[in-house]
């Protein structure tokens, strides 16, 4: 676990995160006149589809005042929020960037353990359009569990649909949470004709959280986009997404080597066409001007290995910022 103070927030001494509150004693009365800055953890930073060993899915933790906020909901997100020391019930609201799997696949685990360790009800799950339609799968599939309870005749049961409250977000929708402003633009992970039933239906998001001591834009998964770089201007921490396309495209193809052409086609298509190389990156830091810069969502070279410093580079030569390339953990 790495603490981070980045540009224009090395000014501000950043509260660790719990599993750290012992080694950080003597500073605590610094970090207290800082919390409103807020707290950002990469819990996941593994860009899916493809599985690591070494990172999780995509998910993130937002500590704002007292408020612990998800921030997309990857596989394994439940076990990363235990190296925190924070179980699932200490959990307030989520925000869904997208419906894809890799970013919404660790709500069932949060949604059914809160069900077993008594939670406060109506957890605040914020989304795109089809949000709703999610959550209901997955409270659907939690009935026969709640039915048989712990197996003892007679036991109370947890009211299922009193668990979540959803909240689905379009495009320049703003919300007030936890003494913050979050601010949402449609991103260009999608490419729907925009007269089509699909454009319609669903969106993609990127997040603006406007805290009182400082301002964080997540990208969430998109390709080069106008409206994320409007939403990201003047931002303090730019928390992006970033692919080695060509690497992962190769990896897709050795593990799935029986895909047919017609599929494989179209993930190439998308894996190019709607994520952020390292070039994009620097590009929408600098056109931002953003003060600092967050790599998550990573799929490519890890340490080690040149290529992962050519990442850097690549993105240094338009942006002269802050620039860390997240692992799992990491509190910014």
């Amino acid at each position: 676990m790495r603490v981070f103070q980045l540009g224009l927030l090395s000014a501000l001494a950043l509260a660790s995160v719990p599993a750290q509150a012992d080694h950080h004693q003597e500073a605590s009365s610094q970090q207290a006149e800082h919390l409103d800055a807020g707290r950002w953890v990469t819990l996941g930073t593994r860009a899916g589809p493809v599985t690591s060993a070494t990172r999780s899915q995509p998910a993130n933790l937002l500590v704002a005042g007292d408020q612990n906020i998800l921030v997309d909901v990857g596989d394994g997100t439940a076990g990363q929020l235990a190296h925190l020391g924070i179980q699932t019930a200490g959990i307030d609201a989520v925000f869904i960037s997208h419906l894809h799997w890799d970013h919404t696949g660790g709500l069932a685990a949060i949604l059914g353990l809160r069900a077993q360790t008594n939670a406060p009800p109506r957890l605040k799950i914020y989304g795109p359009p089809g949000t709703a339609e999610l959550v209901s799968g997955l409270l659907a599939s939690m009935v026969p569990g709640a039915t048989a309870g712990y197996g003892v005749p007679g036991a109370p049961r947890a009211d299922i649909q009193q668990m979540t409250e959803v909240v689905e977000l379009r495009d320049n929708a703003s919300v007030e949470l936890a003494g913050m402003t979050v601010t949402v633009r449609n991103n260009t992970h999608y490419s729907f004709a925009a007269d089509s039933d699909l454009a319609r239906r669903f969106e993609s998001l990127s997040f603006r959280f406007d805290l009182p001591g400082r301002s964080i834009v997540y990208t969430g998964d998109t390709g080069p986009s106008a409206a994320v770089e409007d939403l990201a201007k003047g931002a303090d921490l730019l928390v992006a997404e970033m692919m080695d396309v060509d690497d992962t495209i190769a990896m897709v193809r050795r593990n799935n080597p029986n895909m047919p052409p017609q599929v494989a086609a179209g993930m190439e298509r998308h894996l190019r066409e709607h994520h952020l190389l390292p070039k994009d990156v620097g590009e929408l830091a600098a056109r931002a001007k953003v003060g600092a810069v967050v790599v998550t969502h990573f799929a490519g070279r890890e340490v080690g290995d040149p290529a992962h410093l050519e990442y850097l580079r690549e993105i240094a030569t338009n942006y002269d910022g802050p620039v860390v390339i997240a692992d799992d953990l990491d509190v910014f």
